[in-house]
């Protein structure tokens, strides 16, 4: 053995134990040590008046790290004399008792009768030769009779980790397994990836500081450094600055239940009755630890994210040079009419120029409105000059009047509508009325980002100070930190989604301010032709855009169940801004108010967060939610087909919507069998009414775990279809597409196609438990920082961009056709 071959101090310590052992063979058995051998099974019995003790002597070289496990065994069960093992260090006592017992859930208790542990390490001496080290372990027990035991103490040959090598060993919940890393001088950040074939048992990875006693155990392992459950995946990464030694301990705990990973306790276990059922619950695994990114790779990732969305900029000041040269060119050449406005024809073509004769990046401009009162004759039409007077009437102030309701109904329930039968409000009315979008929306986000921010800077601590990473859902394979931040490139991701918005604010307030230019130079296109001009809405898309990168940016820094709808309650918003601004380019007088849309917005809010906490298992919310779908879905269709003239009148108004709703159809359906008067409403309410009622069975049916993400589904399909419509009927009422909304909607049909796809490489799921959700974590697959997640950011971001400048470009073709002349749909 290790006594033999050392030199002369070593030699004489074990000739000092064995003379102890030979001088103590008439006394009792616990009066003096035995002196033990490395690798061999002692077996005994002990009892109240009997103990054992045994000394293991090794020899540390300088600068090695030398580790010792004890296995030990008793085939007693009885839980009132247990045998009770202690071992003494140089700077450590260690003791636990067999059988050894586990707590679970209910207080059940689960008993070990074999029990091996790790002893902590002695630290490495700066002494240049050998030192001498000896271990006592000491075997008792209080029974009256011998209770039999086994004892074996090994000394560990692999237990420092080395980069980048695989390691596989066992460990079960009485015999836990913990290892040593160093940090190689070259490597700053390391992220230590542990997997096993099977699921169950659940486990425990901890990393722990070099300090004895090392919690090793299922009670205590939580007690220090950072922490996962898991099943069959983990990862954790550690950082060089976070250990001042240099050097950390990876532990590894297998749990006596598995409810914590999502698994379920035994049928066969009821009550607080001892079982030794799970003697087997032991586990395989392999542990491997490999580099990190350096700090070139965030200055490179914070590069390419930025520069990205840059190009996005200097792309809208080349198409803005592109169309001024183009546009100067025309003026020069005499095709526009300088009795009309110096060119001011040309005003809403994509990104204008910096002169009146330029436009603004392809919108629909709405600020200031040219939607009032613009009737076909220029009799009907206000002065030009009358949008500074400050003292404007509000809407109610005419249609209150009874003759005004009266002059609706007949114009709305024309068979053929034409824009200018729509667009008779007094334009300061409506363009007020519009704003409010805007600023309703700022106070919107104000008041709930603050609240967000402050209760994701709580997470993030408590993740921090716990070293719990079960609170938060990151893919931990694709998480790298900075600062305090546990996953900076989830939230770095997010900057497309502000760095565009605010582009797209800048090109609707060029647009604005041309247009307003326009009215002040009494331009005849600005006034009396193409769509009326309103900005509220497209400033509350700007404004909605910039905030779902922030949201999503404070709930990609702790994902969990608590906070899912920080990352899509903006993105409902965003999707019902566009309806409404779809709807309102063509009905710019009979629009939702700002009010009721966003009342609308926070029921959808409030259904979303229901639906995630009883949507799961609950029938009954499944059915209370598919008739609010499908009734809301027939009112706003009755809305739409009207053109808002459906009333609830009547004495008895409780009932008189629905006797209208059967006069109409049995009038129309079964008496006259007659042709729907707006064919085109129509056949779009239709299909829209067959996929709202198809998402509704489907819920109903399935239930969907994903709550959130079917709220938003439903969203997406109906803009998509009603922009599928808008689209075929511009193209089928003989309009065209311009070159720039034409490359928009291609560029938003295929980014949004790379976004679906990345959207749905799940890579977390708070619907499951942390350790559930940790095996569907993937590497990074963009420069070795970003996840799927990460590019479904940056094209969720792009694709939202052109679809914003769909909106803003689709009806430039209609800036020089008459009000009159462009049909209503």
């Amino acid at each position: 053995m290790a006594g033999r071959a050392a030199p002369t101090p070593g030699a004489l310590l074990c000739a000092l134990l064995w003379a102890a052992a030979a001088a103590a063979a008439g006394g009792g058995p616990g009066d003096n040590p035995a002196p033990g051998a490395f690798g061999r099974v002692y077996r005994g019995a002990v009892n109240i008046s009997a103990e054992r003790v045994y000394a293991f002597a090794y020899r540390s070289e300088p600068g090695q790290v030398d580790a010792v496990r004890v296995y030990v065994n008793s085939s007693s069960e009885n839980l009132r004399y247990p045998v009770l093992f202690v071992v003494r260090q140089q700077k450590g006592v260690l003791s636990w008792q067999v059988p050894l017992i586990f707590r679970g859930l209910y207080q059940r208790t689960y008993n070990y009768q074999e029990v091996s542990r790790t002893l902590c390490p002695s630290e490495p001496t700066p002494e240049t030769r050998p030192s001498d080290q000896i271990i006592f372990v000491d075997v008792a027990s209080m029974a009256p009779f011998n209770i039999a035991y086994e004892l074996l103490v090994t000394r560990l040959e692999n237990f420092q980790l080395e980069t980048n090598k695989a390691f596989n060993f066992t460990a079960s919940p009485s015999q836990p397994q913990y290892f040593l890393y160093k940090f190689p001088q070259d490597v700053d950040s390391v992220i230590i990836n542990v997997v096993s074939d099977a699921a169950y048992p659940c486990s425990v990875v901890s990393v722990q500081d070099i300090v004895c006693p090392v919690y090793d155990l299922d009670h205590n392992v939580e007690f220090n450094g950072v922490y996962q459950s898991m099943t069959k995946q983990a990862a954790i990464t550690v950082q060089r600055k976070d250990f001042p030694g240099e050097q950390f301990f990876v532990v590894f705990v297998i749990k006596p239940e598995d409810y914590a990973c999502g698994g379920s306790v035994p049928s066969s276990i009821h009550g607080n009755v001892n079982r030794t059922w799970n003697l087997q619950r032991t586990k395989n695994l392999q542990v491997t630890i490999v580099p990190s990114i350096k700090k070139s790779d965030y200055v490179q990732a914070m590069f390419f994210s930025f520069l990205s969305f840059l190009s996005f900029y200097l792309g809208s000041v080349v198409v803005a040079f592109v169309h001024y040269i183009r546009v100067q060119r025309k003026a020069s050449a005499g095709r526009l009419s300088p009795e009309h406005g110096s060119g001011m024809m040309s005003s809403s073509h994509p990104i204008s120029a910096s002169t009146p004769e330029g436009s603004s990046y392809g919108a629909i401009d709405e600020s200031s409105s040219s939607g009032g009162h613009q009737l076909s004759s220029p009799e009907h039409r206000p002065p030009a000059g009358s949008d500074t007077d400050s003292s404007v009437e509000e809407e109610s102030d005419f249609d209150t009047m009874p003759e005004i309701e009266s002059d609706k109904n007949i114009i709305r329930t024309k068979v053929f509508l034409y824009l200018s039968d729509l667009s008779r409000k007094d334009r300061r009315i409506v363009s007020k009325k519009y704003k409010i979008y805007f600023w309703n929306i700022i106070t919107i986000a104000v008041f709930y980002a603050l609240p967000v921010i402050q209760l994701v800077i709580t997470y993030q601590t408590v993740v921090n100070v716990t070293g719990n990473q079960d609170i938060c859902y990151y893919n931990f394979l694709c998480a790298h930190p900075l600062g305090v931040l546990s996953a900076f490139n989830n939230i770095l991701s997010n900057v497309g989604h502000m760095m565009l918005g605010f582009l797209f604010l800048l090109i609707v307030l060029r647009r604005d301010i041309l247009h307003r230019r326009a009215m002040e130079m009494k331009d005849i296109y600005t006034l009396d032709y193409g769509i009326p001009k309103h900005f509220g809405l497209f400033y509350a898309m700007g404004i909605a855009l910039m905030m779902e990168g922030v949201l999503s940016a404070c709930y990609h820094v702790c994902p969990n169940y608590s906070n899912f709808q920080f990352d899509t309650s903006f993105m409902y918003m965003i999707a019902g801004l566009c309806m409404l601004k779809l709807y309102q380019t063509r009905h710019p007088d009979i629009n939702a108010s700002a009010y009721s849309a966003y009342a609308s917005f926070a029921v959808v809010i409030s259904l979303a967060v229901l639906g995630v906490v009883f949507g799961k298992n609950d029938m009954w919310f499944w059915v209370i939610f598919s008739m609010i779908h499908v009734l809301a879905s027939l009112a706003l269709s009755t809305q739409i087909y009207y053109m808002g003239r459906f009333k609830i009148d009547g004495p008895d108004s409780d009932l008189g919507i629905f006797r209208r709703a059967v006069m109409v159809l049995y009038t129309d359906c079964i008496q006259q069998c007659s042709r729907p008067m707006y064919m085109d409403r129509m056949v779009l309410l239709i299909v829209g009414n067959v996929v709202n009622w198809s998402f509704a069975i489907f819920g109903l049916v399935y239930r969907p775990r994903d709550f959130a993400s079917y709220i938003l589904g439903i969203f997406i399909c109906n803009l998509l279809l009603y922009l599928a419509f808008y689209i075929i009927m511009k193209l089928r009422s003989s309009e065209k597409l311009l070159p720039i909304p034409m490359f928009c909607i291609v560029a938003t049909a295929v980014v949004w196609a790379a976004a679906l796809y990345f959207f749905f490489q799940t890579l977390s799921s708070w619907e499951e438990t942390p350790a559930e959700s940790r095996e569907k974590n993937r590497p990074c697959i963009l420069l070795g920082f970003f996840d799927d997640h990460d590019v479904w950011h940056f094209l969720s971001a792009a694709a939202l961009f052109f679809s914003f400048l769909v909106l803003l470009t689709l009806d430039d073709d209609l800036d020089t056709v008459r009000r009159d002349k462009i049909p209503v749909f």
